[in-house]
Formats: structure tokens, C-alpha cells, sequence
């Protein structure tokens, strides 16, 4: 193997441990309101503005089959809604309800302490740092990726 496969291979095992342990923390922190780490990304995803499930899953980077799985639960809780779309007579939008919001408030103060502990291990300067570096490697993988497709 070359240096950079062994990167290639070193960023994707680091990322896929980042990711256990994001959802073993979000889990953690949500629990205490009644909902799943998944619940509470698809209502983050959805508080500013409602979206289709095919847009919640490509901001979350999921198929839209679990997120379509997700959100029919969050509906039948009563912590989302489907409402018409506009721009798609099928594809209705995804928006959270009063009780998805105080679902996500009880995890707000959480959250927090978790942020400054994360921040206070880095330093928030290697922590802003670190956010960008993930988001120009997530970015360089969507311009390959794409890259790809248009050859295909």
C-alpha cells in the first residue's frame, strides 16, 4: 500500500470511530427525552424549516428509506407532521410539531455541557478547527463522488 491509501484508510477507520461515538453520546443525551439519537437528527434536520425526507437524507448523508422509516414514527408520535409541498404534489415535507420542539428543549441543557466538555478537551480553537477540516474532507468526498456519477 501506498501513504496514501494508508491515509485513505486511516481517515475513513478514524471516522467511522467518530461516528460511534457520536451516536453513543447522542443516544445518551436524548434518551432522557423519550427519543433515539436517529428521532433527534431528523428533527434537528427539520426545526429550521420543513424538508422532504429525500432532503433530510441527503443533508444527513442516509438513504431515504431510513429516513423515511423514522419520520412515519416521529408522525405517529406526534413529534412531526407531513404537510403539503409546493414543489412536489408526492413529496410531502417533514416539519416538527410542538412536541418534537419540547422533545428537543429537554436535551438542549445536555447538549451544552457536552459542547463545552468537547471544547474544553480540545481547546475551542482545534475544535473550530477540527469542524472545518471534517467539512473540506466531506466536501472533497462530495466532489468525488459526483465526479464519478457524471463519468459513470
Amino acid at each position: 500500500m501506498n501513504e496514501e491509501q494508508d491515509l485513505l484508510d486511516g481517515a475513513a477507520l478514524t471516522v467511522y470511530r467518530l461516528n460511534g461515538q457520536f451516536l453513543t453520546i447522542g443516544d445518551g443525551l436524548a434518551a432522557p427525552a423519550g427519543i433515539s439519537v436517529a428521532w433527534w437528527q431528523v428533527m434537528a434536520a427539520v426545526q429550521e424549516q420543513p424538508l422532504p425526507v429525500a432532503g433530510i437524507a441527503r443533508a444527513m448523508g442516509i438513504t431515504r428509506q431510513s429516513v423515511q422509516r423514522v419520520a412515519d414514527l416521529l408522525v405517529a408520535k406526534g413529534m412531526c407532521e407531513y404537510r403539503p409541498n409546493p414543489a412536489h404534489k408526492r413529496a410531502k415535507l417533514v416539519a416538527i410539531t410542538a412536541a418534537g420542539e419540547a422533545a428537543i428543549r429537554r436535551i438542549d441543557p445536555q447538549h451544552a455541557v457536552m459542547a463545552w466538555r468537547l471544547a474544553d478537551a480540545l481547546g475551542p480553537a482545534a475544535f473550530a478547527e477540527t469542524v472545518a477540516v471534517l467539512t473540506r474532507l466531506s466536501a472533497a468526498l462530495d466532489m468525488i463522488i459526483a465526479a464519478d456519477e457524471s463519468a459513470g
